[in-house]
């Protein structure tokens, strides 16, 4: 299905403009503040009413050391008591958000993310999952996917044969880049072996999946030395493999004011560093699923990209449809129903929000059937970079060509562009149009005009 991305350098400086990447939609900078618990508890009561199934999302907030890139929520400590507190904050959540749902809504999908999951010790990761055992109804066949991030320089065998032993069947692992000299500038060391000890160590315990995580646009690199990382991460055959843009935003995330605007590549050599990154995946046989992620052709998103389940949710692309998403730990994200919320990002203001038997809602919103109906839309196009104009007018009782009139002279300009190919019956992603999904999917974004640029970088 998947056909050759071409590269357009006019067209990408033309159309990657700063703006979501559609994760979510409506995306999280929407949020607004006025919900309340009480929100996010009658959507759950809704959830267990309708026998909806679910995700969970565990956000472990710890790191040890500070990367300078970083732009997730996190805790930089060396002091691993730190992290009890936390916890117990945390397992209070766990108890007060299941009481709302059903033993018959099974789990079909954890993450656990961060910082780093795997700062927790092993009696504190196994206490943790044996919470979620103890509050949600978790597979115990291996047949979900159950997914953990792991920082190569904080695991080792024993910690993944434990990762194992609880579940997790699929596991990401950060790498960034193995330059020494781009490892210096962003605050990260982490050599090539600490690497593969831990991805020899997930092979030989037969995780599912395995992932990697690749930056580019980082200081200090070049077209060549990405190159020598990806042909030494090919060597140790990912079945998936992402590779993310490098958004240099230091008035949002101070670390990021570490580094240097000078050693940054600039747009042409950040662009040329992910167009032969694309062709080197390809040589290697791995399949391009969408915005930057790939994937083995026997994984299974590369079989939900060809039979058409694929769909897009908060950690990316995955296979089959993601259900009701539990957002715990600070900062963490709930997508129930219409209803879609985010915890406070203040750990001492989450802490204090459990300790008095209060969940932490921060911002969030009630979808509108306008929202429903584009998030379809963008989704449709993000997974299958079509859309068939017909497929929405039944589902929705609309009429597209009235409901989208003011979308029509963008499209048009994509389509004489060689963006998109517009027709009446629908909209092709052209080859071109592929790195620029994402400003494809804008045209249909209601919040477009509201979306503040100084929070996002480019897309490529």
């Amino acid at each position: 299905m998947s056909d050759p991305v071409s590269w357009d350098a006019g067209l990408i400086r033309r159309y990657d403009k700063a703006g979501p990447r559609y994760t979510a939609y409506p995306s999280p900078a929407q949020y607004a503040d006025g919900v309340v618990p009480a929100d996010l508890v009658t959507a759950l009561q809704e959830s267990r009413v309708a026998g909806r199934p679910l995700s969970l999302y565990v956000h472990i907030p710890f790191c040890a050391n500070v990367c300078y890139y970083c732009a997730c929520t996190k805790i930089i400590t060396k002091d691993r008591s730190r992290a009890q507190p936390y916890l117990q904050a945390l397992e209070r959540e766990v108890e007060l958000t299941s009481h709302h749902l059903s033993r018959a809504q099974r789990v079909e999908r954890l993450h656990i993310g961060g910082g780093t999951p795997t700062f927790l010790g092993h009696d504190d990761l196994r206490r943790l999952v044996d919470r979620l055992r103890d509050a949600f109804t978790l597979h115990e066949d291996d047949t979900a996917d159950y997914s953990i991030e792991i920082d190569p320089r904080e695991a080792d065998w024993p910690t993944i044969g434990l990762l194992r032993e609880l579940g997790f069947n699929r596991v990401s692992f950060g790498v960034q880049d193995l330059d020494p000299e781009v490892q210096r500038a962003i605050n990260r060391l982490q050599s090539l072996e600490q690497t593969q000890a831990v991805m020899d160590a997930a092979r030989a315990l037969a995780f599912r999946s395995v992932n990697i995580d690749l930056i580019y646009g980082l200081p200090r690199q070049t077209p060549d030395s990405f190159a020598r990382t990806l042909a030494s991460v090919i060597e140790m055959n990912p079945d998936r493999l992402t590779l993310y843009n490098y958004a240099h935003l230091p008035d949002l995330f101070l670390p990021q004011r570490k580094i240097s605007l000078a050693e940054l590549p600039d747009s042409d050599s950040r662009l040329e560093i992910y167009r032969s990154s694309f062709a080197q995946l390809l040589a290697a046989g791995y399949r391009h699923i969408g915005m930057g992620q790939f994937a083995l052709p026997d994984d299974s998103l590369g079989n939900a990209q060809e039979i058409g389940t694929l769909a897009r949710g908060l950690q990316g692309y995955i296979s089959g449809e993601e259900g009701d998403l539990i957002g715990l730990g600070v900062s963490a994200i709930s997508q129930v129903g219409d209803f879609h919320c985010r915890n406070t990002g203040d750990i001492k203001l989450y802490q204090q929000s459990l300790e008095q038997n209060r969940l932490a809602l921060h911002r969030g919103l009630k979808c509108s059937a306008d929202d429903r109906l584009r998030r379809v839309v963008i989704n449709e196009l993000l997974c299958r970079y079509q859309l068939r104009f017909a497929d929405i007018e039944q589902r929705f009782g609309i009429d597209f060509a009235i409901y989208f009139a003011d979308c029509l002279g963008m499209l048009e300009q994509l389509h004489r562009d060689g963006v998109i190919h517009l027709s009446v019956t629908g909209i092709e992603v052209l080859p071109a149009g592929r790195p620029l999904i994402a400003s494809v999917c804008r045209v249909f974004d209601a919040y477009q005009h509201a979306v503040d640029r100084g929070r996002y970088a480019q897309i490529l």
